[in-house]
């Protein structure tokens, strides 16, 4: 279906994307049932170790039905093993089996234990990922079994007449919803392993949905949904919040997403630095990050929090012309060239607000995007401001496509220069005050967390 928009596409202009997370359920074991059918529904343990006279190793894998006997991912196989004794091991009676049971009584239950096969796996994922380039334009691959996809411009929020199928925050079903169930299908039916699917106008609340209704789940959460959607929610399920600061945060009575989101983001930077302050806005719902392909960026950028939030016009100046600097060097460490220069700049409460200019070609010059995040910046001098961000976006990374934007040839001038600060802009800049200048960006690293010091 390469380029097709059915089923579940609209015409209408939305500016809402629609992101989908799709997460493949216990993956590995889910292949080896593709190998051996005869273990569907029964409990499967993917490790190594588990071997007669062995000891030494850790699950991969564990299926919701070994997960029932208290067995997990990254558990030493030894603790798998007390707790669901292998079919494979018949040298563990039944009587053994039992006192290994423990209080759970179940001594006759058994797992099916298999070694890791991680090629079989990864032939599998190839599959499951040509189905998904082919129902998006966008895909950013974060491992072998999850990605995310940006299907915007396939399909729309636009409701139709019919209650919500899927669980969620959505009470009417929508052509997302559609869409998103075909995704979900193909995989079943195409390649014959369950994924669950959450779909959101952002990438990590799109995360928190594809959690929420495993297995086989799909979970939508519509524009204007969010924060309603994320506020019950046990703190430990916003992406990026562990057991160790998970108690932090319940020693100041933060239990739920809600409390997060209503917290003073001053007294969470206070704690926990900007990783407090970016906690508290996955809580929100507010994440700006386009989808991405895993490679090279679209756009690099740096951010920094002021201690307080000020109003000294000078100390905003000095902190953008550092970022400014820092990205520059860090666009220059990757030899990219950069079109458009912009900031960001979070007010007072809590308000999100972005610029950018637009240059008439591809750049390498430090001193413009100083130069051109100064003068963004002049709109929120007088503003209280709490962070400042800077970022370049519309990279390229050939130096052949650079164009000579003050009529010489960069190479024809022996100078070895790679750009010009005499750049014409197109007078394009966003301000509108909607804070999204629509940029692709990267703000997520290869293990598809956010990156703590960009913004997109």
């Amino acid at each position: 279906m390469s380029g097709s928009t059915l089923p579940g596409t609209g015409d209408d202009e939305s500016p809402d994307r629609v992101v989908l997370h799709v997460d493949m359920d216990c993956f590995y074991a889910s292949c080896e049932r593709l190998r051996e059918p005869e273990l569907r529904g029964e409990p499967v343990v993917v490790g190594m170790g588990y071997e007669a006279g062995e000891t030494i190793g850790a699950v991969a894998t564990a299926s919701y039905e070994a997960r029932e006997h208290g067995v997990d991912s990254a558990q030493p196989i030894s603790q798998a093993v007390e707790r669901l004794p292998p079919v494979e091991r018949p040298d563990l009676g039944d009587e053994d089996a039992a006192d290994r049971a423990g209080a759970a009584g179940e001594g006759d239950d058994r797992g099916h234990y298999r070694p890791v096969a991680m090629e079989f796996y990864q032939s599998v994922a190839s599959e499951v990922k040509t189905i998904l380039h082919d129902c998006a334009d966008t895909v950013r691959e974060v491992s072998i079994d999850e990605a995310y996809l940006d299907v915007t411009d396939r399909t729309s929020w636009e409701r139709v007449d019919a209650p919500a199928r899927a669980s969620g925050a959505a009470e009417q079903r929508t052509l997302a919803e559609g869409f998103a169930r075909h995704v979900r299908e193909r995989i079943a039916h195409e390649v014959g392993v369950p994924a669950s699917v959450g779909v959101a106008p952002n990438m990590a609340t799109a995360k928190i949905a594809s959690d929420h209704d495993k297995p086989d789940g799909l979970t939508v959460v519509p524009p204007g949904t969010v924060a309603a959607f994320l506020a019950p929610l046990p703190i430990e399920e916003i992406h990026g919040v562990g057991p160790v600061r998970a108690g932090e945060l319940h020693d100041m009575e933060i239990e739920t997403a809600g409390d997060l989101a209503d917290a003073d983001p001053g007294h969470l930077q206070d704690r926990f630095g900007d990783r407090g302050v970016e906690l508290y806005e996955r809580a929100r719902g507010d994440d700006d990050r386009e989808v991405t392909p895993t490679g090279l960026p679209k756009s690099l950028s740096r951010e920094s929090s002021f201690s307080e939030a000020t109003t000294d016009a000078e100390a905003m100046r000095e902190k953008v012309r550092a970022l400014a600097a820092a990205v520059a060097e860090r666009a220059r460490s990757k030899d990219a060239l950069y079109r458009t220069i912009g900031i960001k700049a979070v007010t007072t409460p809590y308000d999100v607000n972005t610029r950018a200019e637009s240059l008439s070609g591809p750049v390498d010059d430090p001193d413009l995007v100083e130069e051109t995040a100064l003068s963004l910046l002049g709109e929120f001098e007088d503003e209280s401001v709490r962070k400042l961000g800077v970022r370049v976006s519309k990279l390229s990374f050939t130096a052949g496509e650079q164009a000579s934007l003050d009529g010489f040839d960069a190479h024809e001038a022996g100078d070895g220069a790679v750009g010009s600060r005499n750049a014409q802009r197109s007078g394009d800049a966003v301000a509108d005050g909607s804070g999204d200048d629509r940029d692709p960006a990267a703000g997520e690293d290869r293990s598809g967390q956010f990156s703590l010091e960009e913004f997109e």
